[in-house]
């Protein structure tokens, strides 16, 4: 097996070089409790367009990495961001919604800077956004679940082994978003009463989700060697800090990957999984809504669908037909 150290694990928060976008960050998207993860997709948007910029005003390739930072980038123009849109639909690297992610990264930033009194117009509030249709969620077989759980990484401390299987079982079980299983605190946890509660997660709403035994033996397990520690995030990374998001992505990642799932090796995918197999063995759609902390139903729909076309794939996959 493939060694892996927990440095590998572990990545600081994305923080850019420009000032403004670094501003930005700092007194937009994370008073409004933006995740790390937001912030930095925000941030490389915002890089991204203020390279273009700097890289047609030098009269170089729009596709150059042109460093920060990107003085043009405050007083961009809507002519500016329609040319930037032009760009990336001859360049045919980026899926309708990654344009309209960057775009309303744009529109953010600049109504920013109109609240800031830097600016008296939003240049990105009138960009056209290509239309995308919703892409069903990718979930594992129960099989490839069980190879996840299968794999044994050499080089890794018993405190990595625990935490690491207590972090799969948690997602399996729990089936929490990646923010909401980093924002676990230890008073969070009831392993006894086999919960855990769900402070503020999308949409600034709690929720208390059941566990199994399983995922309660797991997460017990890592607390008889979790470090001693004023923090009091249930996982903790390097140094003893509340475990990183990136952090979380690589953990989960590796595993699936040595477990040959490399589509879509993702903390995202358990949650998705776990939703469509439940379905699929009938659960509520209410039930599955506040399991999920979902808005409201019409989003947890997405696993019905999900679940019908998994059914008929294995049915014509199965289906004696070929025998008569």
């Amino acid at each position: 097996m493939r060694k892996n150290r927990g440095a590998v694990y572990e990545a600081p928060e994305y923080r850019s070089d420009d000032p403004d976008i670094a501003r930005f960050a700092d007194q937009y998207l994370a008073l409004r409790g933006a995740t790390p993860r937001t912030c930095e997709a925000y941030q490389r948007d915002l890089e991204h367009f203020g390279a273009f910029l700097k890289a047609r005003a030098a009269g170089a390739s729009p596709d150059d990495k042109v460093p920060p930072p990107y003085e043009a980038l405050p007083g961009a123009q809507y002519a500016d961001i329609l040319a930037y849109q032009t760009h990336l639909a001859r360049s045919r690297r980026y899926a309708p919604r990654s344009v309209r992610r960057k775009i309303a990264s744009l529109r953010t930033f600049y109504k920013h800077l109109r609240h800031a009194g830097r600016r008296d117009d939003n240049p990105a509030s009138d960009a056209i956004l290509p239309k995308i249709g919703r892409p069903l969620p990718k979930a594992m077989r129960g099989d490839e679940v069980a190879k996840v759980f299968e794999v044994r990484i050499a080089g890794l401390s018993e405190l990595q082994r625990r935490r690491d299987r207590a972090i799969l079982q948690c997602l399996w079980s729990c089936g929490v978003r990646r923010a909401e299983l980093v924002g676990l605190d230890l008073n969070d946890v009831d392993l006894d009463g086999r919960q855990l509660r769900v402070v503020k997660g999308k949409g600034n709403k709690d929720r208390y989700v059941p566990m199994t035994p399983e995922a309660a033996g797991a997460m017990r397990d890592y607390l008889a060697v979790r470090p001693r520690s004023s923090v009091p995030a249930f996982f903790l990374g390097r140094g003893e800090r509340r475990i990183s998001a990136p952090g979380v992505y690589k953990i989960v990642r590796t595993y699936m990957q040595l477990a040959g799932i490399t589509e879509y090796a993702s903390p995202h995918t358990w949650r998705h999984t776990v939703a469509t197999l439940m379905r699929e063995r009938g659960a509520d759609v209410v039930f599955l809504k506040e399991f999920l902390g979902h808005e409201s139903t019409a989003t947890t729909e997405i696993y019905t669908k999900l679940a019908h076309d998994r059914l008929r794939t294995e049915f014509d996959r199965f289906h004696p037909r070929d025998d008569v």
